[in-house]
């Protein structure tokens, strides 16, 4: 049965508490769901849209909480062995007893809590073990959403790739068809010579013809005649047999043909010894995927300059340290050459680095520098080495693996600047550093290819059509 107070704050229509209580002109109120017409009086409402009935509506609010909170105040747990109301937490066994259990042989000698602190204790506990979770879960996120940008950046990344290699086609392309079309004109022009020269011949061959057949038909005609007018005309008849023209038999006109094999001979071969002297190969390719985001890499991925913190995606390739990009390929054998043109770069470091599982550390650094003036060695975090050496713009770096020799050199002049000396046992990748404007570049070395001694000397380039 409902109390009194609980009974004023039921709808006469649904008879539950007032959910959003309208109040009608005639002062009822019901829960604005179940109003059609005020059930009370049987009086339809003037009012489309009754007001709200805040008053009434706070108040079932408030006796809801209150009968919640009465709820959670009688539902106590008990005792299960003794009827008691469990008010201490055993340490020992870990769970809830009743005062009875507390004095009983079962939990002799054992350590209780009264249940707050005992719950207190657990909250602590359980916030303490949830800090890592809390931790890891910052993780989970920041890697989802650093995955979230990389495959948004991913289509950037591949369009921006795609016209580079298309506009590196383009300039192939280009260096081809100019090609082709001069290789093509010189073909024509040589037919045009020959034909026009083949054309003179025969016209000189008919003249000559001509002027043999006029001589024989006016000799013919002479013979027919009688024997006196022959005799009367014998000087003359003579004369133009005798003294007419002298001629030679003709001969076939040499090289009058195309000359096909200098237009088809070593044809992909002459055109690609044309075409290394724009081209070069580098030993070293920059990496833009470990790049600081701070530095930006050129199109042919051997430039590379600092211009401030760009959004790039955080990916585990990148270095971890500021103003540093590594080469695309690291080595743990041989002999290894490169050279890079520091300009006039005011602050920059040259060398290799050792990746250990794919990461790079610190220790395991080798490289000269330049800062605030001055040129120094340094291997890993050691000390540095003052360089006493003059203002090289053209550095080349030279590792033999084997030897264990890491060697820096002034292109310009080839003293050695410095030689760091140790036993490489990992994969070592060469890497730059800069914080400055000017860029640093790696140089790259003309294309060359080696023919055997047998097979004799190579022509030089054919000659411009």
């Amino acid at each position: 049965m409902a109390s009194n107070s609980e009974e004023d704050l039921l709808c006469p229509v649904c008879q539950e508490i007032f959910k959003d209580p309208v109040v009608l002109s005639c002062s009822h109120s019901f829960c604005r769901a179940c109003l059609q017409k005020c059930p009370c009086c049987q009086r339809k409402s003037s009012r489309t849209d009754p007001p709200r009935n805040l008053a009434l509506k706070n108040l079932c609010e408030a006796f809801l909480r209150d009968g919640e909170r009465r709820a959670a105040a009688g539902s106590e747990h008990m005792c299960s062995l003794h009827g008691e109301k469990l008010q201490l937490f055993c340490l020992d066994h870990q769970e809830l007893i009743c005062l009875v259990c507390r004095d009983s042989r079962t939990h002799s000698n054992h350590r209780f809590r009264p249940i707050d602190e005992a719950a207190q204790d657990i909250r602590q506990e359980l916030q303490r073990d949830l800090t890592p979770l809390w931790e890891k879960l910052t993780i989970f996120q920041q890697v989802t959403g650093d995955c979230i940008y990389t495959a948004d950046y991913l289509p950037v990344q591949a369009r921006e790739t795609e016209n580079k290699i298309r506009q590196e086609f383009q300039t192939l392309h280009q260096f081809l068809d100019q090609e082709e079309k001069a290789r093509v004109e010189a073909l024509w022009e040589e037919e045009e010579q020959k034909s026009r020269a083949m054309k003179e011949k025969v016209e000189a061959l008919t003249r000559d013809m001509d002027a043999l057949s006029d001589t024989i038909r006016a000799t013919e005609t002479e013979l027919r005649a009688g024997d006196v007018s022959l005799l009367l005309n014998r000087e003359v008849a003579t004369g133009r047999v005798r003294q007419g023209p002298v001629l030679q038999d003709p001969e076939p006109v040499p090289g009058a043909l195309i000359d096909v094999a200098k237009h088809l001979g070593n044809l992909t071969f002459n055109i690609w010894n044309k075409m290394k002297n724009m081209l070069g190969y580098s030993p070293v390719i920059l990496d833009p995927n470990t790049a600081d985001p701070e530095l930006l890499v050129s199109d042919d991925l051997l430039n590379v300059k600092f211009v401030g913190l760009r959004d790039l995606p955080s990916n585990p390739e990148r270095t971890r340290f500021p103003g540093t990009i590594l080469g695309s390929e690291g080595v743990k054998s041989g002999i290894h050459t490169w050279i890079v043109d520091v300009g006039g770069n005011a602050d920059w470091e040259v060398g290799i680095l050792e990746a250990d599982g794919g990461d790079t550390t610190e220790l395991r650094r080798w490289r000269i520098s330049l800062n605030d003036g001055r040129y120094k060695a340094l291997a890993g975090s050691g000390s540095a080495q003052d360089l006493q050496v003059g203002e090289p713009h053209k550095i080349i770096v030279h590792l033999d693996f084997e030897e264990g020799e890491l060697s820096f050199l002034d292109l310009e002049t080839e003293p050695v600047m410095h030689t760091f000396t140790h036993t490489f046992t990992g994969v070592m990748f060469p890497y730059v550093y800069t914080r400055s404007s000017d860029p640093l570049e790696i140089l790259t070395f003309k294309a060359s290819v080696t023919i055997p001694s047998w097979a004799g000397q190579v022509p030089g380039p054919d000659p411009e059509p």
